[in-house]
């Protein structure tokens, strides 16, 4: 028994050390950088790159988050239908006021406004990927050129409020076109900084605008993808 107990602690000791060893490889310090006329005028030019005039335009977009949330935004009226499991909610995305039912009939008036936030946290997130470079110049982000640890320059934007976790920063890697093609990320639900997803496959909207349908996460290659973007 005690030869056990000390293979055991022998184990978890190595473990620690393992997750300790890892952490200080890949963990990515948050790149310094200072908000600038340049910054603002490289997050315009990938703006350009994405079609933003055509992304102003676009009334209503669909889009199927990795297989499991089902959304139509109607943009326009600020509108966003969301289908999860047995849940379908009805929501206005800026006052979080709307409606939840499961398979067809309302749920209990107490349990809507919990449903809701759950369905606003939801589409919070699974839009970043649908959108975010659209996002540069929302209320509350700053924005400054910094440069990577592996030496590439990046537009750095950093959320100061709004959203479901402000504070949040991505920096952004362009083409030489200024398009992106990758996103680092230090955000409050990811334990690791500076991991990065690509931002590749990109689909033209019938309005004109780009979306990329493809994240790749660097680390694993697990894809936080979209599907039936239309």
């Amino acid at each position: 028994m005690k030869k056990f107990l000390r293979v055991t602690a022998i184990v978890f000791l190595v473990l620690i050390v393992a997750i300790f060893t890892f952490y200080m490889v890949v963990n990515e310090k948050l790149p310094e950088g200072e908000a600038s006329p340049q910054a603002d005028m490289l997050a315009a030019e990938m703006l350009d790159a994405m079609n933003q005039a055509a992304w102003d335009t676009t009334d209503i977009v669909k889009w199927t988050f990795r297989g499991a949330h089902h959304y139509e935004w109607n943009r326009t009226e600020k509108q966003v239908t969301l289908r999860w499991d047995d849940f379908t909610t009805i929501f206005n995305h800026e006052t979080q006021k709307g409606v939840v039912t499961r398979d067809g009939a309302e749920i209990a008036e107490a349990d809507q406004a919990t449903m809701l936030e759950i369905a606003w946290d939801f589409f919070n997130n699974d839009s970043f990927w649908l959108a975010a470079p659209y996002k540069v110049f929302d209320p509350g982000t700053e924005r400054s050129i910094i440069t990577c640890a592996d030496g590439r320059e990046g537009l750095k934007v950093t959320y100061t409020s709004g959203g479901t976790t402000p504070g949040d920063s991505y920096v952004w890697i362009l083409d030489d076109n200024k398009r992106p093609v990758a996103c680092k990320m230090w955000v409050s639900i990811i334990p690791l900084g500076g991991i990065e997803f690509s931002w590749e496959n990109y689909l033209t909207l019938p309005s004109g605008a780009l979306v990329a349908q493809d994240h790749l996460m660097s680390l694993t290659g697990m894809n936080v993808g979209l599907t039936g973007v239309d």
